[in-house]
């Protein structure tokens, strides 16, 4: 024991150390004195014995407290500050006896203080020591091997978790399903699916029997794996098994079906709900409304709005922003805004997300001063920007070309502690592109991975698009390695990129390569890889091949666009062939198209020179 120099003059006797310039030394601390100091609640002495308190002492100390947990939280309230006499045992020790407690906060915070701080401690030396302490303070109960999972999942450590239901089920020790069911939803939140199963197949092994949460859990996941037919048989096991279906888990199912746009399974769902007497409610409706939104199917939407209101449920801002998002989507901000004014009359409050959606429309608009506006707006309401505005603002000065603009809000928001995502880093890819400084492209593409960012297909295609654009098509293929060596997959962009970086360079048989190279790796051609290729052959002249490559457009089944009809045209005018470009220019205004300035400039341009050759003729 430690021999502590306490500053009074007088014999030691439980009462608070003044600033008496005489100091004494005194008796080691004992447990009685400890203990003694403790239940008279004397904090103030015990403070400033704290930094003189050892593991041992402490340990024996709260042993005799495992009657009194409400004592003990107050005393480690009081120690928070000297860290070096709670231990791992001692820290168990606490647990086992705080376990008692109405809330589970304290023994889990412990628990997780230990997990987070002690990178040499185990879980398997966690729940060792959680065994010693139970024994020590002769506890009946397990929970504290149920605390120790729940602070794993509360720490977002999905194997942590798993690892220590495996531990307790070594032991002979079944966790309860509330545990379990905390176990499941992390899973599920961090997609960790096959995780899901292996604890669902433990539980039933262990016989842990499943409550409703359960059943509602297990069936998210089937959605989320997209199996929403086993989704649906999943309801009738639940009721074969004993359990009833509550609205949640036909919400999750009719959730899972509406996301892939299977309204008509959907509705079934719907009415089997209502036979078995359960009332719909907000999620429901919001369900079907966001994904009829998400469709373009605006008026269905607003429809279902109707009867939802219809039938005395009340709309929330989950219901509002999704018709906001579907106006917007379409370009029709005035009944997006039409449909805010409904929202605030009915006393719902815009949100951030209200907020990001109609910012986002109108610098697509370009409709700058009113989105900045409506940022004004935001701030004064007292709301922050997130990373989603801040990436919304960024992508739209990038979009008009404002690039010292984008990386002053790049500064902005890194000097307020938002961490920037791949979508704020492919914004300024981009724009860095458009400027021709792929330099600095190249640096940003290096800094996101040095900072653990992976790149995505959207982020290589800016860089690719910016590299083709600046002539630099050796690097935009060396790019295209770079992704099968990390494993993006390519698309029609891609490819469609190199294509045009290709035909820019007059290199029209290589982009005629690429387009069967991207059959071989199946990736289907669209309009565009076809029109790539019919305008770089007819940027040459070679009419012979562009016919022939809008015959294999038109039997693959894309329909001539105007582009094909203008680069068709243009080439026939640089060769002269006005009668078969006059063909073609019937052709397109009887299929409906008008044409435009580009058509109209090849039909002058090709008159010029033919008056040029006639002149000459003279």
């Amino acid at each position: 024991m430690k021999l502590v120099k306490i500053l009074t003059p007088k014999p030691f006797k439980h009462r608070t150390l003044t600033s008496n310039p005489t100091t004494t030394t005194v008796p080691p601390i004992t447990q009685s004195i400890l203990l003694n100091s403790i239940q008279s609640s004397q904090w103030h002495f015990i403070k400033q014995l704290a930094p003189h308190l050892t593991p041992s002492l402490l340990s024996s100390t709260i042993t005799s407290l495992h009657q009194n947990p409400q004592l003990l939280l107050h005393l480690l309230s009081h120690l928070h500050n000297h860290p070096h006499c709670l231990d791992l045992s001692t820290r168990c020790l606490a647990v086992c006896i705080l376990y008692r407690l109405p809330s589970s906060k304290p023994s889990i915070e412990l628990l997780q203080h230990i997990i987070i701080h002690s990178s040499t401690v185990t879980n398997r030396m966690i729940f060792d020591e959680l065994a010693l302490s139970l024994n020590r303070v002769n506890a009946k109960s397990s929970i504290a091997f149920d605390f120790l999972i729940k602070a794993h999942c509360e720490l977002k450590k999905p194997n942590g978790a798993l690892e220590c239901f495996y531990l307790m089920n070594e032991k002979g020790v079944v966790p309860n399903i509330e545990t379990c069911n905390q176990m499941l939803s992390l899973f599920l939140k961090l997609n960790r699916t096959q995780m899901a199963w292996v604890l669902y197949a433990e539980m039933f092994r262990m016989k842990i029997k499943s409550s409703v949460y359960t059943f509602n859990i297990m069936i998210n996941v089937l959605c989320k794996e997209g199996k929403l037919k086993k989704a649906k048989e999943f309801i009738g096991h639940m009721e074969v098994l004993g359990v009833k279906p509550n609205v949640v888990t036909y919400n999750t199912v009719i959730h899972g079906y509406c996301l892939r746009g299977k309204f008509k399974a959907a509705r079934v769902i719907f009415q089997t709900m209502q036979d078995k007497g359960l009332e719909p409610d907000c999620y429901t409706y919001n369900s079907f409304i966001s994904a009829l939104c998400k469709e373009g199917r605006l008026e269905e939407a607003s429809d279902l709005l109707c009867k939802m209101l219809e039938t005395g449920l009340v709309p929330n801002v989950v219901t509002y922003n999704a018709m906001i998002d579907g106006y917007c989507n379409k370009g029709d901000l005035d009944k997006a805004f039409v449909c805010r004014e409904e929202m605030i009359s009915k006393g719902i409050m815009a949100t951030l997300v209200t907020y990001n959606l109609f910012i986002h429309a109108l610098f697509m608009e370009g409709r700058m001063v009113e989105a900045e506006n409506m940022i004004k707006e935001m701030r004064e309401k007292g709301m922050k920007p997130d990373v989603v505005t801040y990436n919304i603002l960024i992508n739209g000065y990038c979009r008009c070309g404002d690039a010292k603009r984008a990386f002053s809000l790049l500064d902005e928001l890194v000097e307020k502690g938002i961490q920037p995502t791949l979508v704020t880093y492919t914004s300024l890819v981009y724009v860095l592109g458009k400027k021709n400084r792929m330099t600095e492209a190249d640096a940003l593409y290096k800094k996101i991975q040095q900072q653990g960012l992976l790149p995505d297909i959207i982020m290589f295609n800016a860089l690719i698009d910016g590299h083709c654009a600046n002539g630099n098509i050796g690097q935009a293929f060396q790019l295209l390695k770079e992704m099968d060596n990390m494993k993006v997959l390519p698309d029609e962009i891609t490819y469609n990129t190199l294509m045009q970086g290709y035909c820019k360079e007059g290199k029209v048989e290589e982009a005629r390569q690429l387009l069967d190279e991207m059959k071989r790796r199946g990736i289907k051609p669209d309009h565009i890889s076809y029109n790539t290729l019919i305008s770089g052959y007819s940027k040459r002249g070679d009419m012979k091949d562009a016919f022939r490559v809008r015959d294999e457009m038109l039997t693959t089944g894309f329909d001539p666009t105007i582009l094909t009809y203008n680069a068709l045209i243009k080439g026939l005018c640089k060769n002269r062939d006005g009668e078969h470009a006059e063909e073609l220019l019937r052709e397109m205004v009887i299929k409906g198209f008008t044409p435009d300035d580009s058509t109209y400039l090849s039909i002058i341009e090709a008159m010029e020179k033919v008056d040029g050759l006639e002149e000459n003729d003279e």
